[in-house]
């Protein structure tokens, strides 16, 4: 605690030309003695602070003062400019405020280390994660349309509570007033957001997870194998992260998915190059569609 109180103070201090220790005490609720007592520590410590009597006087820091590695050492700097950076790659303004002060206070030049880009080859949804970023920090609730994996659509009214980025894709967790329940969803599936000027209350997400934290949790699960030739070797690594390599090259992935139309248009979108082992059912509806497919173009 002590610690914590004493970056504060500093902070405070590099803000304001003086400022008395009863004001001080005030916003720690601590005793004017706690912190002259803090005063001498951060004196030992290197840090240029004093205190001045009388009217008008109080504890001040000398104006050319930098914060350096007398508190933090360079890792400590490196990684909380690095942090920033994190935060600054998802367009955050305040983190770039903060980021440009620091880099100037640790007179560390910025590494763009980090790029996060939202857009794809045909949509973006950087507006969406902007205006859910807004809500979520405002407690205001948000109206969106949304398609399902079944391709229904409908119209929600959410109270937003965190972005999550899961494998490929950003969802947003939230409880839905419609279906009064917690909720996940894709944010490429959403159109039309708006937010509202209608406040909420937050709501404990660990105490009402999700029940769709797996959004597919709710269809038959099936042990899908399936043998991919050398050429998708790539999109192995993208799809499942892993696979049995065989002598001639290709790999045998065994999962347990859940079975539906995403499951079929995943298998098919290997074309030539996948053949369903198991179970028989699944190579029964694959064929099924690529006879459907083949019979468009004769």
């Amino acid at each position: 605690m002590q610690t914590s109180r004493l970056f504060e103070i500093i902070y405070i201090l590099m803000n304001k030309k003086t400022i008395p220790a009863r004001e001080l005490a005030e916003k720690f609720g601590v005793s004017t003695r706690t912190i002259y007592r803090d005063i001498d520590v951060l004196s030992l410590a290197g840090i240029p602070v004093y205190t001045e009597k009388g009217k008008g006087g109080g504890i001040s820091i000398l104006p050319d003062f930098v914060l350096n590695k007398s508190i933090l050492s360079e890792q400590d700097q490196n990684e909380i400019l690095y942090a920033l950076q994190a935060l600054s790659a998802v367009k955050s303004d305040e983190a770039d405020r903060v980021l440009q002060k620091l880099s100037t206070i640790f007179n560390k030049s910025m590494i763009p280390w980090l790029e996060v880009d939202f857009t794809s080859w045909s949509f973006s949804s950087e507006d969406i994660f902007h205006g859910l970023k807004q809500a979520i920090l405002e407690n205001r609730t948000v109206l969106f349309n949304y398609y399902s994996t079944y391709g229904e659509e409908t119209s929600r009214h959410v109270e937003p509570i965190q972005l999550w980025f899961k494998l490929r894709s950003w969802y947003i967790k939230g409880y839905c007033l419609d279906k009064q329940d917690m909720r996940v969803f894709k944010l490429t599936r959403m159109r039309n957001l708006e937010v509202t000027d209608k406040n909420f209350s937050k709501r404990d997400l660990s105490a009402n997870p999700p029940d769709n934290d797996k959004p597919n949790h709710r269809r038959p699960e099936v042990n899908l194998v399936l043998k991919i030739a050398p050429e998708m070797t790539y999109r192995i690594y993208d799809d499942f992260g892993f696979g049995e390599l065989q002598a001639d090259g290709s790999h045998i992935v065994s999962v347990i998915w859940p079975e539906d139309e995403w499951l079929y248009g995943l298998i098919l979108s290997f074309g030539e190059y996948v053949e369903v082992l198991a179970p028989e059912h699944i190579k029964e509806i694959i064929r099924d569609k690529s006879q459907k497919i083949l019979n468009k173009y004769l």
